[in-house]
């Protein structure tokens, strides 16, 4: 008995355009080297040579924005709010003394970690104030943060306002999490992998400094730690610990050092800075000691910068 002839197939999707293969477990390799290559492509194209990185919490605000009513997030990243009872106290609350002890302390924080947002702000752009001023064919010591709200949006918003371009490395999150506004667009980025984004953290970077924040950021600053006491970066890195008052309370590493957990020189891994002037000057110094060459005098060019391939021509011949 004969068969019936097959309908008519349509056309097979082509690898890098079958969706269901990219989000595939057989398709995680393609997905990781996607996140090593594009990004690349556009730090390569937007003529970035390196980094400063700016750690520290998503949740807090302008001075402004605490001063009146602040409201917290359920989680970083979250578009929905926390629970009534641990929003800060409202004004209104606390005129009529209906405000709990938890709330007007948790208001009375908000405002005081608000310094910690207005003093990365105003420190990303002293920082990208002086770095507009280096000469050479590309962008150096370039603002980056995790592309988020608080601390982030405050780093990429100082070094907007000094009118220079600033990195965002945000994480695709179960929850919402939106990029700041200030972050340069062709310097957008989002990101599936933890460690691809801890990765461009890291290569790229010369200086780090470390405001006040919660578990993302003592995870970050110890990744960025530990690499160098390895000896894992092929560079000298600047790791400056912003907010003494804060961060003694939150970790004793000086208690590292006299437990034998970590040798007493680890601890000249990082300084402990308070204003935006002092972390400014110990920035510029490690900076300009470690990764500054003399006598480069050409000024960054305007246009993007060409690929190898528009540069050097097809190596071989071009297909469809």
């Amino acid at each position: 008995m004969s068969r019936p002839k097959p309908e008519r197939l349509e056309r097979a999707p082509l690898a890098y355009e079958n969706r269901e293969f990219l989000n595939s477990p057989d398709g995680r390799l393609l997905r990781m080297m996607a996140e090593y290559s594009e990004p690349m492509a556009r730090f390569r194209r937007q003529r970035i040579e390196d980094t400063v990185v700016f750690f520290g919490s998503a949740r807090f605000r302008a001075l402004d924005e605490a001063s009146e009513a602040l409201q917290l997030l359920e989680n970083t990243g979250s578009s929905a709010p926390a629970p009534d009872e641990e929003q800060p106290a409202r004004p209104e609350e606390v005129e009529s003394g209906e405000a709990s002890n938890v709330k007007l302390r948790l208001a009375e924080s908000a405002v005081e970690m608000a310094r910690y947002y207005e003093d990365a702000r105003q420190l990303a752009a002293m920082l990208t104030t002086w770095s507009k001023t280096l000469p050479g064919r590309r962008h150096r010591f370039v603002v980056t943060s995790g592309g988020g709200p608080g601390i982030m949006e405050a780093a990429n918003r100082g070094a907007w306002e000094a009118g220079g371009k600033s990195i965002g490395l945000n994480i695709k999150l179960p929850f919402e999490q939106m990029p700041n506004p200030y972050i340069t667009p062709e310097l957008n980025f989002e990101f599936h992998y933890f460690f691809m984004r801890k990765y461009w953290f890291a290569y790229l970077a010369k200086a780090l400094i470390v405001f006040p924040g919660g578990f993302g950021t003592l995870d970050e600053m110890f990744e960025l730690l530990t690499l160098s006491q390895t000896h894992k970066l092929a560079k000298k890195i600047t790791i400056l610990i912003y907010g003494p008052d804060y961060w003694k309370n939150v970790i004793n590493l000086d208690l590292l050092a006299e437990k034998g957990a970590i040798a007493m020189k680890d601890r000249d891994l990082f300084q402990y800075v308070d204003t935006p002037e002092e972390a400014f000057a110990l920035l510029k110094a490690g900076l300009m000691e470690n990764h500054l060459d003399a006598g480069r005098g050409e000024a960054v060019p305007e246009t993007p910068e060409l690929s190898a391939q528009e540069i050097l021509g097809p190596d071989i011949a071009r297909t469809l």
